[in-house]
C-alpha cells in the first residue's frame, strides 16, 4: 500500500513538471521536497522558506541546513503575519489569512522563475481536522501532493526514514500563534514569551512541547513520559516562565495533543 502511495506521489509531481515548494523544514515539507528533487531534478525544484515573527529563528536555521543537506535550491523570503489584516484578531480562520498571504508571496516567485506550480505539505491527516489554510490553497490553485497521494503522518515518517532524512522522527511543529487561545489578540510580546518558554523546556531534554497561552496562564503540554521532568523541575520552570511574562504556570494532565486549541471550536 505504501509503495503504491509513493508511486502516486511521484506521478503527481511528474505531471507538475516544475514546482516551488513551501518549505518549513518540518517532517512533511522535507519529504515533499526530497521526493520532488528525486522526481523532477534540482533545476526544476525551488524550496522557499518564509522568515516571519511566528516561527522561531531556530526553525529557519534548521530549514536552511536541511535544504543544503538535501541538495535543494533554497530561497528565504521575509513575511510578517502580524501585518496581515484579520490575523492578529486570532479568530478560527487565522490560518486562512496566514496561508493566503504565504501563497500571495510564493506565486510571484513561481512566475518569475518560470515554474508552473506551488506545492505545500498538507497531509491526509489534515483533511479531517480544522485547517482553514486549505481553503486558501484551493482558492489560489496551490497543490498538496502528499494529501492527494493519501499519505498519513506515520507513512510520511516511514518514507522519510527509508530515505535517511533526519526529520523522520522530528517532533511535529506549528507556528507560535497556534499556542495562543482563539480570541486573544496575537502580539509580538506573546509570541516571544512562547518561544523563550518552549526553548527553555526543550533545554531540559523535552522534545515535544507546547506552551499554550491563556492570557496570564501558561498551560504546558508534554508527552506523558516527560511529565516527571516538569514536576522534578517545577520550581525553576515556574520561575523561568514567570520571568518570561506568565503569572500562572500549569501542566496539562492530558498531555501533548496536536491542535488542542481547536477543541473549543467543536464544544
Amino acid at each position: 500500500m505504501l509503495k503504491e502511495k509513493y508511486e502516486k506521489l511521484t506521478s503527481i509531481l511528474q505531471d507538475m513538471n516544475k514546482v516551488v515548494v513551501a518549505f518549513s523544514g518540518g517532517v512533511d515539507s522535507t519529504l515533499l521536497l526530497k521526493v520532488a528533487l528525486d522526481t523532477l531534478g534540482p533545476d526544476n525544484v525551488l524550496a522557499v522558506t518564509a522568515d516571519s515573527e511566528t516561527y522561531p529563528s531556530s526553525e529557519l536555521l534548521e530549514a536552511k541546513r536541511l535544504a543544503k543537506f538535501i541538495g535543494a535550491n533554497h530561497q528565504v523570503m521575509e513575511t510578517s503575519e502580524l501585518a496581515i489584516p484579520g490575523y492578529t484578531e486570532n479568530d478560527k480562520n487565522r490560518c486562512y489569512f496566514c496561508k493566503n498571504s504565504l501563497f500571495d508571496h510564493l506565486k510571484p516567485i513561481m512566475e518569475e522563475k518560470g515554474f508552473q506550480n506551488v506545492v505545500y505539505g498538507v497531509i491526509a491527516d489534515d483533511l479531517s481536522e480544522h485547517r482553514p489554510g486549505m481553503r486558501a490553497a484551493k482558492e489560489q490553485g496551490v497543490r498538496g501532493p502528499l494529501a492527494e497521494a493519501g499519505l498519513y503522518k506515520d507513512e510520511i515518517r516511514e518514507l522519510s526514514r527509508e530515505r535517511e532524512l533526519p526529520t523522520w522522527d522530528k517532533p511535529s511543529f506549528a507556528c507560535l500563534s497556534s499556542r495562543i487561545a482563539y480570541g486573544e489578540k496575537i502580539t509580538q510580546a506573546k509570541l516571544s514569551k512562547v518561544e523563550k518558554s518552549e526553548a527553555y523546556l526543550k533545554s531540559l531534554g523535552i522534545r515535544q512541547v507546547r506552551v499554550r497561552t491563556h492570557e496570564e496562564i501558561a498551560r504546558i503540554e508534554v508527552e506523558p513520559n516527560d511529565m516527571n521532568v516538569i514536576l522534578n523541575h517545577h520550581e525553576t520552570i515556574s520561575k523561568k516562565l514567570q520571568d518570561f511574562g506568565y503569572n500562572y504556570i500549569t501542566l496539562d494532565l492530558i498531555g501533548y495533543k496536536s491542535g488542542s486549541m481547536n477543541k473549543v471550536l467543536s464544544s
